[in-house]
C-alpha cells in the first residue's frame, strides 16, 4: 500500500537525506515508521522495555547505515519491517539460551521462537495491508463473524466480502511460506531483506 508519505519516491528521497546526515530526515523517519518498528518488536519479544531499546537501536542503525537501504529491494517500511523481524528474533533467541528450560531440550526452545517470530511477523503483514482488506480480515477473522454478517457490518455485498477475505488469506500465505522458506533456509546470514 504506498502512499504519498511512503512512496518509493519519499524512500529514496528520505534516504539521500539520511546518507547526507540530516537529522530532520531520522525524525521524519522515526516519526512515521517508529510506532511499526516498536509494535513488531514488542510482539516478538513481550517486552516493552525490550522493544523500545530494539527500536533505538534500529533507527540508529539506520543513521548510521542509510546505504544498506536499497530502495530497488522494496519499501523503507518493508525494510525497517525486516531489519526489526530479524534483529527481536535475534534478541528472542539470546534471551532464550539463557533462560534454563526445565524439561525443555533447545528444539523446543526454538519451535517456540519460530512461532512467536512467525506470528509477529504474520501480525505485521495484516497491519500492512490495505485498509480495505486489513478490516474486512479483522471484522471475519478476530471477531469470528460470517461472510454475510461482515459484509453487513461493512455495508459491502457479501461476494466483495469475500473477495477480500480471500485476497487478504492469500497475501498471508505467500507471506508465510516465504517465512518457512527463509527459516529452513537458515536466518544466518541474513542482511535483512
Amino acid at each position: 500500500m504506498a502512499t504519498q508519505d511512503h512512496s518509493p519516491r519519499w524512500d529514496a528521497q528520505l534516504q539521500r537525506r539520511l546518507a547526507r546526515g540530516e537529522e530532520t530526515a531520522l525524525g521524519e523517519l522515526y516519526d512515521r515508521l517508529a510506532p511499526m518498528v516498536h509494535g513488531l518488536a514488542g510482539r516478538i519479544l513481550a517486552d516493552q522495555a525490550a522493544a523500545a531499546q530494539l527500536t533505538r537501536e534500529v533507527f540508529a542503525y539506520v543513521w548510521e547505515h542509510p546505504e544498506d537501504f536499497d530502495p530497488a529491494q522494496g519499501s523503507l517500511r518493508a525494510w525497517l519491517g525486516a531489519l526489526t523481524h530479524r534483529r527481536a528474533v535475534e534478541r528472542l533467541r539470546a534471551r532464550r539460551a539463557a533462560e534454563p528450560f526445565p524439561g525443555r531440550g533447545t528444539g523446543a526452545a526454538e519451535e517456540e521462537i519460530r512461532a512467536v517470530a512467525t506470528a509477529a511477523r504474520m501480525q505485521y503483514v495484516v497491519d500492512s495491508l490495505p485498509q480495505p482488506l486489513r478490516e474486512t480480515i479483522a471484522v471475519t477473522y478476530y471477531d469470528g463473524r460470517t461472510y454475510q454478517e461482515t459484509a453487513r457490518l461493512l455495508g459491502i455485498s457479501e461476494q466483495a466480502a469475500k473477495q477480500r477475505m480471500r485476497l487478504g488469506l492469500e497475501l498471508l500465505a505467500t507471506e508465510l511460506a516465504e517465512e518457512r522458506a527463509r527459516q529452513h533456509g537458515g536466518e544466518d546470514g541474513d542482511d535483512g531483506r
